[in-house]
């Protein structure tokens, strides 16, 4: 029997590295030991993407999404010219999450890891946009590199997508060219655009420690950026990240005259390419894949999605902490015993898989 186990991180509580690991443990304790589990930690543009990438690991000291001294790692290959940077590594949820802000949390952390980057040498940027604690629209990253985004009276706008409801301008002056003309590729784990009903503000800041009162004032601010930015806010994936897109793709468009230098794609689709997951998958007996919570956002690009759609004639599972939803037609659902063990969940949860692929 062939396993290929491909999670998602578990967001705060599980690397997707670790995730794979215990499950396997778990499984490993029921099934003979000449069972063949292949082990493909995933990632859909979140947390964890850059570590999937080959080249050094830089850490430095940056800023948290609430301006606190912290430190960040992203992956940079230096033969290539590639940095792989996460969002959410400086200015994600799990840093700020005993003090949520989200009218004034703000992206400036990752852009010091932007800069740093270009510092070394790099030509391109992929970015993974999940898990950010913000609804900035980018402008934490740009300020880092340099931007001074004002009011009407020339006046420098505080941190945070509340501010930007008051936005009159952009001053580029000063920026860090080097590091904002990149070539970028940005990662989203989401097709939510900017604005609306179905936009950043609405679905993801109330995820954010936002209340109905400031995702209004945030709307309001994500709104005003991209009239001020000429930007489209329809556009799918615009929103990823509390809108960090918008603000990319102004200064790449803005600089280079044009698009060709910025995409925008599907995170998982990309890594599974680039890692090989398709090949691996293919001839695969069994196909475990999971994520923190399975629920409607997960056919929108996420990692399980993607994962169970490579090879349908397998025995599939989604492990999850809860699973809100129909799964697909023949998928099975694992989900996780109580307990304050991450550990012993997920061991569990590979007992489980393996008692079911005994009895079948």
């Amino acid at each position: 029997m062939r396993i290929v186990i491909a999670p998602d991180s578990f967001k705060t509580s599980a690397s997707a590295h670790d995730v794979a690991h215990h499950i396997a443990t778990g499984i490993r304790e029921v099934l003979s030991n000449d069972t063949e589990i292949i082990l493909h930690p995933m990632s859909d543009g979140g947390e964890g993407t850059s570590a999937l990438f080959a080249g050094e690991r830089i850490t430095l000291p940056t800023t948290d999404a609430l301006g606190r001294i912290t430190e960040a790692t992203y992956t940079y290959d230096a033969r290539n010219e590639i940095a792989y940077i996460d969002v959410a590594a400086a200015s994600g949820l799990k840093e700020v999450g005993d003090h949520l802000s989200p009218l004034t949390a703000d992206t400036f952390g990752t852009g010091a890891l932007i800069a740093d980057a270009a510092s070394r040498g790099a030509k391109r940027l992929i970015l993974g946009l999940g898990g950010s604690a913000t609804t900035d629209g980018g402008t934490g990253i740009l300020t880092a590199l340099g931007a001074n985004f004002l009011d009407a009276n020339g006046h420098s706008l505080p941190p945070g997508g509340a501010a930007l409801k008051r936005l009159a301008s952009v001053d580029i002056s000063r920026l860090n060219l080097q590091a904002a003309a990149m070539d970028m590729l940005m990662l989203a784990d989401v097709v939510t655009p900017a604005t609306g009903p179905d936009g950043t503000s609405a679905v993801y800041a109330p995820r954010k420690g936002a209340s109905a009162e400031d995702v209004n004032e945030l709307e309001a601010g994500i709104s005003q950026l991209c009239k001020v930015l000429n930007v489209n806010p329809e556009i799918p994936g615009m929103g990823a990240a509390g809108g960090v897109p918008i603000c990319l793709t102004w200064i790449s468009t803005t600089l280079h005259g044009g698009t060709d230098n910025i995409r925008l794609v599907p995170g998982a689709r990309v890594i599974v390419d680039v890692t090989g997951l398709k090949d691996e998958i293919a001839d695969a007996d069994v196909v475990i894949t999971g994520e923190g919570c399975y629920d409607s956002d997960t056919d929108m690009g996420k990692v399980v999605s993607v994962v169970l759609g490579l090879n349908p004639q397998a025995k599939q599972f989604v492990v999850a902490g809860r699973i809100d939803g129909p799964l697909p037609e023949g998928v099975r659902g694992i989900t996780l015993i109580n307990s304050n063990d991450v550990k012993k969940q997920l061991v569990r949860a590979g007992n489980k898989i393996a008692e079911q692929l005994i009895r079948d």
